[in-house]
């Protein structure tokens, strides 16, 4: 039987890499009949599994439509919705957040915001002013030829002004940061304000929080595990079908030291190493950006990721209930 909550919410499930969302997402949406909206930056792309982490073996049933599926899990939403190669960024999810939770709050189902994306998740919470500034190709081109020093003295000295509160964390961001620098000193600030489909919803953050050393283990046999079951072969399928070096390596980390040792520029022991580490310090900048989100005063519940699954749900349910 479900257990009945208040039907005006949306639950969030943050944490760092390797950290266990998805396992509490899938199991508080058995117990709710909640469905599932994926907070990743890059598990919106096809073809890209193994190295985005999709965690096929939890939601599997979703895409089969087995039987065996925990009853009430009617729907998982923006893992797979575009093709590798396309581009996406923090203002299409904004609006594809906002058509798949109507979708979902249409049926009378709880929706449960999943991911490690802060980015993306602070996007919806905050009600950023939607952006859409669009993809300008041939600039992107000449910005990844560039060193990361070199990107930070462009923002820096021609379109900090014009994005204030950018993210520039990463190589990716920085990119992006620089893009909408370059459109808004054309164009001005502009942007197009999406409707704020959660403004009248109660909203309930929930993170899972795990000692450093045990998240580094995790990433360090997860990353084992992958690469075991044909992350690389991934990797230079995608370079196969035709979607280039310089598009994959934006695409961030696992893709980035893969493709290189595809090129023969990393050998296979280095790229392993160096990856091992970007993971972890990526994983180090996730937790950081959390925390910010806090001090924006975003309350999130921290859950000790350390006890049992049943035990984390269990907790989470019980601050629902309240």
């Amino acid at each position: 039987m479900l257990e009945t909550i208040d039907n005006k919410s949306l639950v969030v499930i943050l944490g760092p890499t390797a950290s266990g969302k998805t396992k509490l997402a899938v199991n508080l949406a058995a117990k709710i009949g909640g469905e599932i909206i994926s907070a990743d930056s890059r598990q919106v792309y096809k073809g890209m599994n193994i190295g985005t982490g999709k965690d096929f073996q939890d939601y599997l049933p979703v895409f089969k439509q087995n039987s065996a599926w925990p009853a009430g899990i009617e729907g998982l939403y923006l893992v797979d919705n575009i093709e590798a190669g396309d581009s996406y960024n923090v203002a299409f999810f904004q609006r594809d957040f906002q058509k798949a939770f109507q979708e979902i709050i249409s049926r009378g189902k709880t929706p449960i915001l999943c991911g490690g994306t802060g980015m993306y998740i602070e996007a919806v919470l905050r009600d950023y002013e939607d952006t859409q500034v669009p993809i300008d190709e041939e600039f992107r081109v000449f910005l990844i030829t560039k060193t990361d020093e070199e990107l930070t003295l462009i923002f820096k000295e021609k379109y900090a002004s014009f994005c204030h509160n950018s993210d520039i964390s990463t190589r990716k961001r920085l990119i992006r940061a620089i893009e909408i620098g370059k459109w808004r000193a054309k164009n001005g600030k502009g942007g197009e304000r999406i409707l704020n489909a959660i403004a009248n919803y109660k909203i309930l953050v929930f993170g899972i929080d795990i000692p450093t050393e045990i998240r580094r283990e995790r990433i360090t046999t997860r990353l084992k595990i992958r690469l075991n079951e044909g992350m690389i072969d991934e990797v230079r399928g995608l370079l196969e079908s035709g979607i280039s070096a310089e598009k994959l390596i934006f695409y961030g980390l696992e893709y980035k030291f893969i493709t290189e040792y595809l090129l023969g520029e990393l050998a296979y022991d280095e790229m392993v190493k160096r990856l091992e580490i970007a993971i972890h310090q990526f994983a180090k900048r996730q937790m950081t950006f959390f925390r910010s989100m806090e001090r924006k005063g975003i309350k999130i519940n921290w859950l000790d990721g350390m006890k049992p699954l049943e035990e984390m749900t269990e907790q989470l349910l019980g601050i629902l209930r309240n």
